[in-house]
């Protein structure tokens, strides 16, 4: 009787709010006004708006007000996950919206849509929502692996986001086999218990044919590969294969001095290189970079198709560059022996590493040398030999590696922080299958080369501050104060008090945490908690600095073959040089650079989202080739459901905790697994042996076991590539 009332007062309300002419969003008290409840019964009344509003009959807003769910309703991205729930991305919003099952309202992984808070966070809990509406799909096609049934099939997505499997009715698998990888164009988004369903239009190949992964990675992210016809046209109408002689008018001509390249040993683009002198007690160097912008005009289709790109992209097995090869590899490359245009940027240091000069100017240059890093380090090292090879440039590499320490050493001073990750550096075979990966260790001579381009990177920026110009400065802003605190607890657990020396966090903060922890078991926890801690860099017209670098003033200026940013900084600096920076063009950049931030920013994520997944994926099939065997790693995450561990190579996986024998809990604030019987533990940093069960390249995840609870295993070692 009591729930038959109850309904009753849930209908005289949502009628009140829903259909009622006169009624305007009100608070639970007004409505009570309205209503002429008495005080005593008010708790009633707001049991049964709580009700309505987590029923997503009604919605309230963040002042409390009650009205239609679409008055209160907010826009965004919902985000599926295969388990059955969601969430929905609000911009502007903190934290997502947590969608329950029930709740997702006919929605699709991507879509735009219109959501309800049915109730608010608390406790550390989620914001809880429903889906009321959905305004657009935000997907169209999307990529994944065929399975042919008799008159029909399925394609299971490759994001893993997409719980469910397209059903491809007879006469639209556009003759597929099994385990083809496709692309599919969604005809339906399926509601309740059906199926989306979908027509395949294009077939990238056999799933187990060398490089197909790949190219289906760059299909399910929408990466142009190949360059429009328009862009070939205007390469092969004005893109020339050398420098011309009415070009060099204007340029200072550097081609007498030494200069070289220092790049990896498969680099194939080079857009930047290095003279360097030392004269008096003061360092003289020059940061050469190809003045791309030369030969990508303004809104040419060349640079339409590079703004669209954003990027270069690196893949295991590829790269999709951000230009077409007659310039990434051609006229804008930095090449041995040939003339080249370049943009400049002089810098004289003193001895202790301060600027006290700088200028920037349009150039020409010869490479004397095409150097790597490794031929640096092993001249760094002594390689009397090797210096011989390059005697010419003894003077230059010498000094590159006294001035490099002593910026080095003046960036620590001021703060900077320096995460050192290890890298997986994937070793291919002739037919694209992973032969061995290793990792990309840093030296001397990476470092020097990273000094130097930083030092050009914030002198451009500092210059081009102080002349209010229109600019696009790469940012980075200090971490919010919640991740900070979330990072103190962790700290305060291993012994050490995070304590900002000011009233916000600084830099040096975090570099005195990082060195701290720098011998330690749990540094890659710290590193890696301490990361997550950050704000991502950006791009962005304002000057607000770079946390990370502790530097005020940050640009990306030396790298315009592979990145938009700089190319269009190129663009504003040539025209300011060339005194044609009026109050129009000015007001032009204004207006172009806060979208142009954006857009770069966007299409950065999209790319290192991408290598990061290449990179994934070839780690998998490369276990795939190693089930059974044991491998020697440390313990590199802990959490409820498993054990993650790190493999020397770089390469992680995770033992589930059901796995374990015996009983395990979770020690949440020293961070263990603990045994409930006997006394076996796992913590941070804990160096084991685990053997490699399962590996699955759809999923990217790879499963280990722990060996030291196995018996009668084979062991295998490892053996280190130093190629």
């Amino acid at each position: 009787m009591k729930d038959e009332i109850t309904d009753k007062r849930k209908k005289v309300i949502a009628d009140l709010i829903l259909r009622s002419d006169f009624y305007i969003p009100m608070k639970c008290k007004e409505i009570a006004i309205l209503l002429d409840i008495p005080k005593e019964q008010r708790n009633e009344l707001q049991e049964i708006l709580n009700a309505l509003v987590k029923d997503g009959v009604i919605g309230v807003s963040k002042a409390g007000k009650y009205g239609k769910p679409d008055n209160t309703a907010v826009t965004g991205k919902f985000i599926s996950n295969r388990r059955g729930f969601g969430f929905v991305e609000v911009e502007g919003r903190k934290n997502d919206i947590f969608i329950p099952e029930k709740n997702i309202g006919g929605a699709f992984h991507g879509d735009k849509v219109r959501v309800t808070i049915t109730k608010e966070a608390k406790k550390g809990k989620r914001t809880e929502g429903k889906i009321i509406s959905v305004l657009e799909h935000g997907i169209k096609q999307l990529v994944g692996t065929f399975e042919k049934n008799k008159s029909f099939g399925f394609v299971i997505p490759d994001n893993t986001s997409i719980g469910m499997d397209i059903f491809i009715p007879a006469g639209s698998d556009a003759h597929a086999e099994n385990e083809d990888k496709v692309v599919v164009e969604l005809v339906n988004y399926g509601a309740g218990n059906r199926n989306p369903e979908g027509r395949i239009v294009e077939n990238l190949g056999n799933i187990h044919t060398p490089g197909t992964d790949i190219t289906a990675l760059l299909r399910a992210y929408n990466i142009p590969v190949e360059f429009p016809g328009e862009v070939k046209e205007q390469v092969a109408k004005e893109i020339p294969d050398y420098v011309k002689k009415g070009q060099l008018k204007g340029r200072r001509d550097f081609r007498n001095l030494k200069i070289v390249t220092v790049d990896g040993d498969d680099t194939k683009d080079f857009d930047d290189a290095i003279s360097l002198s030392f004269e008096d007690a003061v360092y003289s160097l020059g940061v050469h970079i190809a003045d791309v912008t030369q030969y990508v005009t303004e809104k040419s289709p060349l640079d339409k198709q590079a703004y669209k790109r954003g990027t270069s992209v690196y893949l295991p097995d590829r790269v999709v560059p951000m230009l077409p090869y007659e310039l990434s590899n051609g006229i804008c490359s930095l090449n041995e022996g040939q003339d080249r245009l370049t943009l400049s940027c002089l810098m004289k240091f003193d001895e202790k590493g301060k600027l006290i000069d700088h200028e920037i100017c349009e150039s020409v240059i010869n490479v004397s040398h095409r150097m790597t890093y490794n031929q640096i380090q092993a001249i760094y090292d002594g390689d009397k030999d090797l210096l011989s090879q390059y005697e010419d440039c003894e003077e230059l590499i010498t000094l590159s590696e006294k001035l490099s320490k002593i910026l080095f050493k003046r960036r620590m001073k001021r703060g900077s922080i320096e995460f050192n990750f290890p890298e997986p550096k994937i070793l291919l075979n002739e037919d694209g299958t992973v032969r061995d990966i290793c990792l990309r260790h840093r030296n001397d001579a990476t470092q020097m080369i990273e000094e130097f381009m930083l030092a050009a990177n914030e002198t451009v920026a500092e210059d081009f501050y102080w002349r209010q110009i229109p600019f696009l400065y790469r940012t980075h802003g200090e971490p919010d104060s919640d991740k900070i605190d979330e990072l103190k607890r962790l700290t305060g657990n291993f012994g050490y008090a995070l304590k900002p020396s000011h009233e916000s966090i600084q830099p040096m903060d975090i570099q005195k945490l990082l060195k701290f922890f720098e011998e330690k078991e749990e540094n890659p926890l710290i590193s890696e908690m301490t990361l997550r801690s950050m704000k991502r860099a950006e791009y962005g017209p304002k000057c607000i600095g770079h946390f990370g670098l502790a530097a005020k003033y940050y640009c990306h200026f030396t790298s315009p073959i592979r990145r938009y940013p700089d190319l269009q900084i190129h663009r504003i600096i040539k025209e300011t040089l060339h005194g044609k920076m009026s109050d129009k063009r000015s007001l032009h950049f204004e207006k172009l650079m806060p979208e142009a931030g954006r857009h770069c920013s966007e299409t950065e994520r999209k790319a290192d989202e991408l290598e990061r997944e290449g990179k994934k994926l070839k780690c998998c099939e490369y276990m795939e080739g190693h089930l059974g065997e044991e491998f020697t790693g440390r313990i590199s995450g802990i959490t409820s459901w498993g054990i993650y561990v790190e493999l020397e190579n770089s390469i992680e996986g995770m033992v589930s905790v059901t796995s374990l024998k015996g009983c395990y809990t979770y020690d949440e604030r020293h961070y263990q697994m603990v045994s409930e019987v006997g006394n076996r533990s796992y913590h941070f940093g804990q160096e084991v042996r685990v053997k490699v069960v399962n590996s699955d390249p759809v999923m990217r995840t790879i499963d280990f076991e722990m060996a030291d609870q196995m018996k009668g295993t084979k062991k295998h070692g490892r053996k280190e590539n130093t190629k």
